[in-house]
């Protein structure tokens, strides 16, 4: 696995899931406000061309 360094988050993590078979990426939890995921979480989900795992953090 290659690292990725620099440039915007979203992009970087949809250029790598082009060669990907599976894509993780995490959620986040917030008491007050119940489970949601970010916004790079869900650019993910929506425009990758892989499967994406989306992954709770305890």
């Amino acid at each position: 696995m290659d690292l990725v360094h620099g440039g915007q988050a979203t992009v970087q993590i949809l250029d790598a899931a082009k060669e990907a078979s599976l894509v993780s990426v995490g959620r986040r939890r917030r008491a007050s406000l119940g489970t949601r995921i970010g916004p790079i979480t869900s650019a993910v989900m929506h425009h990758a061309s892989s499967p994406v795992a989306i992954v709770a953090h305890d």
